[in-house]
């Protein structure tokens, strides 16, 4: 259904225009939480994976390259999934929105599962603590999706997979690996940074995973270990940009590894970390 729109007052727009992150993800109505999908690269692959669109925002132009997409999104939503159009003058006003390639999506925010069965068959996953760069989660996701990490799980702490930033850097793959949140936010913030570790190491190794902290330690085995790239299932554990993992996270962890590295260089971007990570350690 296409729906010709003169402005972004149009309060059908809220979603686009108005609403901030927190009321998008709607914590107090689980039920009516939402997701931007940012180019119809993002939205193809959110549809793809099987999420719910609830409207599309496009300029006129955008119309016949777009038509598959929508159609894709009639024939499995039905026709009442609406598609805004509204004058480039008007979408320019929203931050960012030459980054969208002129088509946005608004989605229903898919209900998480747990952690047993986000990780069901996995063999290698990643563990993201307290990581607070939009760019950097989405980052890893798209080099998870890349390189064969199976399900990925978020701390607490840790930034929103689904906010906009996050899905527009991972290009989309954010909707193709399994991911779901690991550790109680009470528990966690009332026992500081690694607090999910108390229960979450243990789950996860009740899950059959033994789990690698990446930092520098004393203690630390190079990234080519012969006994960690042999584990049949692995958990590969990364700490926030500068302060890293927290120490309990480590001691808690069966392994702590580092990536050797050349000139006094001690450490890398924790997006760059994963992908050289995730390549090794690829089951």
């Amino acid at each position: 259904m296409i729906v010709k729109v003169p402005t972004l007052e149009d309060p059908r727009l809220d979603a686009y225009a108005r609403l901030t992150e927190t009321q998008l993800r709607s914590k107090l109505e689980p039920e009516r939480a939402l997701f931007i999908a940012e180019s119809g690269k993002v939205i193809k692959r959110a549809l793809a994976a099987g999420m719910e669109p609830l409207s599309l925002l496009m300029e006129e132009k955008w119309l016949d390259p777009m038509q598959p997409i929508i159609s894709e999104a009639v024939a499995r939503w039905g026709e009442e999934v609406p598609v805004f159009v509204a004058p480039h003058d008007e979408l320019a006003k929203l931050t960012g929105f030459e980054l969208t390639r002129g088509a946005l999506g608004a989605f229903k925010r898919p209900a998480l599962p747990s952690v047993a069965e986000a990780v069901a068959g996995a063999r290698r996953i990643a563990v993201l603590e307290d990581i607070t760069n939009h760019t950097n989660v989405g980052a890893i996701f798209r080099s998870a999706a890349a390189l064969g990490v199976d399900a990925v799980l978020v701390t607490p702490a840790c930034y929103d997979p689904l906010y906009r930033r996050a899905v527009r850097v991972s290009m989309g793959t954010v909707f193709q690996v399994p991911w779901t949140r690991i550790g109680d936010a009470a528990a966690a913030g009332a026992t500081g940074a690694g607090g999910w570790a108390a229960e979450g190491v243990p789950l996860l190794r009740e899950l059959g995973f033994k789990t690698a902290a990446m930092a520098l330690t004393d203690a630390s085995v190079p990234l080519d270990d012969p006994a960690l790239n042999a584990e049949e299932r692995l958990a590969i554990v990364l700490g926030t940009e500068g302060d890293g993992l927290a120490r309990d996270t480590i001691a808690r962890c069966d392994y702590t590894v580092r990536i050797p590295m050349a000139h006094n260089v001690d450490s890398l971007n924790v997006a760059a970390a994963s992908a050289v990570a995730f390549w090794q350690l690829r089951a």
